[in-house]
């Protein structure tokens, strides 16, 4: 959960963007300041993960405000104003991101998709800070601070509704810490006569684009970040991106595509494996391959086990090749994983598979 602060003159356009700002996961504003010098004491008594500022604001304008704040006590700050002509002005002056105020005919659905794209695309650095931020002389009563320890079940997103026959071949691969460095090693390796794959990493977002054309560039399939309505090819591998969830579902013809689900988190992650191994649980059952790797926490047992139990083909990665044997052991002690096999032998698994030799 990442804390915000809304400075700005205006009691109308704080409660816009409060209103905004908590409608987006994992961000909460915790309090609002009119000017700077009540922002001054609000970020002493909080200390919040980020701010966001007015540039026109009486006693002091924001820009000067801002360059005081970097001087005194640097942290993530977004400027949120009318004056579009000063936007590249503010980055020099310290802030990490710049969100214009709506203009005439602009709708607030709109402004609210531009709050939420610039706000998640700084989860990276929020994380980073709230590890070295100051201890706040006052604990802000946020609405999540039970939720963020509840672990949710896949069955609160999607319902399990297991394919009793088997459809075309899918191959589903879960990861987290460790993975990305792991799929680079796995996919330079897979030929591009494959079934479609669909993959969870657990990746912030904005960095999840990056990280599916560095896949693209490094492998002989076409690597893309999975949009909603995508029909999955073959020879085609499919990125879930860093804040919504993954699944598939089939359409005329018997193809299938990709859905995004903007939901709450499952097993304590958005995007979650255990939603997209049940996704294709129920739309493709015994004819998927499901490949558990590297990760912390237990993220995809669940459904990796209902697949196991409807007859797919369930590998795990084994310790010694593992940056954290943690989802894959997990997933064996759960009695969801047929082969256990090191970082090494996946590509080949997952082509042994295509070619109907492995079972």
């Amino acid at each position: 959960m990442y804390t915000v602060l809304v400075i700005d003159d205006s009691p109308s356009m704080r409660r816009i963007i409060k209103d905004m700002v908590n409608n987006i996961e994992d961000f909460e504003v915790i309090a609002e300041a009119f000017d700077a010098y009540d922002a001054r004491e609000k970020i002493k008594e909080y200390e919040p993960d980020l701010v966001t500022i007015d540039i026109n604001m009486p006693k002091m304008d924001g820009v000067t405000f801002l360059r005081n704040l970097m001087r005194l006590h640097p942290m993530p700050a977004v400027v949120v104003s009318g004056e579009s002509v000063r936007g590249n002005d503010i980055f020099d002056d310290g802030a990490v991101g710049f969100i214009p105020k709506p203009e005439a005919g602009e709708s607030m659905i709109s402004f609210g998709e531009r709050i939420k794209e610039n706000l998640l695309n700084l989860t990276f650095l929020l994380k980073r800070y709230t590890l070295k931020k100051p201890k706040a002389k006052k604990q802000p009563k946020t609405k999540t601070t039970l939720e963020a320890n509840k672990k949710n079940h896949p069955d609160l997103v999607i319902p399990l509704k297991p394919a009793p026959l088997m459809g075309k071949k899918i191959i589903a691969i879960g990861s987290s810490t460790g993975g990305v460095e792991s799929l680079l090693r796995v996919f330079k390796r897979l030929t591009n006569n494959l079934p479609p794959i669909v993959i969870t990493q657990h990746i912030p977002y904005g960095f999840s684009k990056s990280f599916a054309d560095r896949l693209n560039d490094n492998s002989s399939l076409i690597v893309h970040q999975a949009e909603t309505g995508m029909i999955l090819e073959n020879g085609h591998a499919y990125l879930a991106p860093g804040n919504m969830h993954l699944s598939i579902e089939r359409i005329a013809g018997g193809e299938y595509q990709i859905k995004l689900l903007d939901e709450i988190k499952v097993s304590h992650h958005k995007p979650s494996v255990d939603v997209m191994f049940r996704s294709v649980n129920n739309v493709v059952g015994g004819a998927a391959m499901a490949v558990m790797m590297t990760g912390m926490g237990d993220d995809g047992t669940i459904a990796m086990k209902e697949l196991h139990d409807n007859g797919a083909y369930t590998v795990a990665q084994n310790e010694e090749s593992c940056v954290v044997f943690g989802m894959p052991a997990k997933a064996i002690q759960a009695g969801a994983v047929k082969d256990i096999i090191h970082l090494d032998e996946i590509a080949d698994y997952i082509i042994d598979f295509a070619k109907n030799k492995r079972r």
